[in-house]
């Protein structure tokens, strides 16, 4: 048995993509599509001023977790205003130059207290993201729209950021359609399709 640390929590913006429909794809399509994930990612966060310094991403296999640091140069709205419409267009031009590579995916964003050891990162505001990102309702959203790209927030992100209108941010665009129950509650998750902003 391991020696007993100190849990110290750490504040972070989480944010966390997947892959659809991932599981029935083959292993060589499924490198593919990693590969390009990542591509993708790490030019919509470099392309929104979001350094390497000031993240952490974790390999979740056929997805990403990112963890942005609490930087006042990277308010929350940097994910929602730029991010997100940078990671769909990026998904779009893919799809336009290289259909045969072409992926969708499904993200979620959170924000809250998470924990590390030398396993890797915990915690259950990890736990509330990884469940909106799974939940049905999203899944089908996905399915319903042929845009590249879903997002769904928690409660916290719409109440604390989305509501209020901060430049680029139009709450209307999202439904509170997602439930998910976390330690006997019960938490609403809003869902956005991005292309409809461009329509």
């Amino acid at each position: 048995m391991s020696t007993a640390i100190p849990v110290q929590p750490r504040h972070r913006t989480i944010f966390a993509v997947d892959i659809e429909g991932s599981t029935t794809r083959t292993n060589f399509e499924r490198a593919m599509f990693r590969n390009a994930m990542y591509d993708l990612l790490e030019e919509a966060l470099l392309l929104s001023g979001i350094e390497e310094g000031h993240r952490d991403l974790i390999d979740r296999g056929d997805g990403v977790l990112v963890l942005v640091h609490p930087v006042d140069a990277l308010p929350k709205t940097k994910l929602l205003n730029s991010v997100i419409p940078t990671l769909h267009d990026l998904l779009v031009q893919l799809e336009s130059d290289r259909p045969e590579h072409s992926f969708r995916l499904r993200a979620a964003m959170h924000a809250g207290e998470v924990h590390s050891d030398e396993r890797g990162w915990y915690g259950e505001d990890l736990d509330i993201t990884f469940r909106l990102l799974d939940a049905p309702e999203v899944k089908r959203r996905l399915k319903q729209t042929s845009a590249p790209l879903v997002l769904v927030v928690s409660q916290d992100i719409y109440r604390s950021v989305i509501r209020h209108g901060y430049d680029g941010i139009d709450d209307r665009t999202f439904q509170p359609v997602v439930q998910v129950h976390i330690a006997g509650q019960r938490l609403r998750g809003y869902v956005q399709v991005p292309a409809a902003l461009t329509a």
